[in-house]
C-alpha cells in the first residue's frame, strides 16, 4: 500500500502511556486506547487517529479548544456525546463536528453501549489553549515535528487560573 495510505482496521490500538492514564476515581470513569496515524503517514497539518473507549467510561475530560478544532467520525458502537450543557446519542456512521471556542464550545465523547465504541478523531495541530469546565482547568499545548516519523518535541502546563502568579514575578 502506498505510505500515505492505511486502513482504519490496519491501525494498531495501544493503551494510553502510563503518563497519560487516569489516576485515583479518576480511573473509574476514564479509559481509552489510541492508535496514531497522522506521523506515519507524513500529515503536518492534521492530526488522525483512532480511539476505542470500553463500555461505561469516557477517553477525556469534558473540554473545549479555543484554537484547534476536532471531528469525530464514529465507526462502531453507541453512545452519546456532551455538547456545552446538552447530550446526544451518537451511533456508527455518525459525524461530530467540534470547532474551537469557549466553554459552551466544550465536548465529551461518552460510550454508554455494551461494546467497545471506536471513532476516527481528526484535528488541527496548532498551539492551543484547552478549557476543563468541570474541574476549572486549563491546559496549553504545544507538539512541534522535525520531520514524518519523528517523535514530537511536546510543551505542555496544566493549571488553574487562581494560581496564576504576576508576570514580573521572580524577574
Amino acid at each position: 500500500m502506498h505510505p500515505q495510505i492505511i486502513n482504519v482496521n490496519d491501525v494498531q490500538l495501544v493503551p494510553r502511556p502510563t503518563v497519560y492514564a487516569a489516576k485515583g476515581p479518576a480511573a473509574e470513569r476514564f479509559d481509552a486506547s489510541t492508535g496514531h496515524i497522522s506521523g506515519r503517514l507524513g500529515a503536518r497539518l492534521l492530526g488522525y487517529n483512532v480511539t476505542t473507549i470500553p463500555p461505561g467510561k469516557r477517553a477525556f475530560p469534558f473540554h473545549n479548544h479555543r484554537v484547534n478544532e476536532e471531528m469525530f467520525f464514529i465507526l462502531e458502537g453507541t453512545g452519546e456525546i456532551r455538547l456545552g450543557e446538552n447530550r446526544h446519542p451518537i451511533r456508527a456512521g455518525d459525524i461530530i463536528a467540534c470547532p474551537p471556542g469557549g466553554k459552551q464550545s466544550a465536548h465529551q465523547i461518552i460510550n454508554t453501549g455494551n461494546i467497545e465504541l471506536k471513532f476516527l478523531a481528526v484535528s488541527t495541530q496548532l498551539p492551543d489553549i484547552s478549557e476543563y469546565p468541570d474541574s476549572g482547568k486549563f491546559g496549553v499545548y504545544m507538539e512541534l515535528r522535525s520531520s514524518a516519523g519523528a517523535q514530537p518535541q511536546v510543551f505542555r502546563y496544566i493549571g488553574r487560573e487562581e494560581l496564576n502568579v504576576d508576570y514580573w514575578d521572580g524577574e
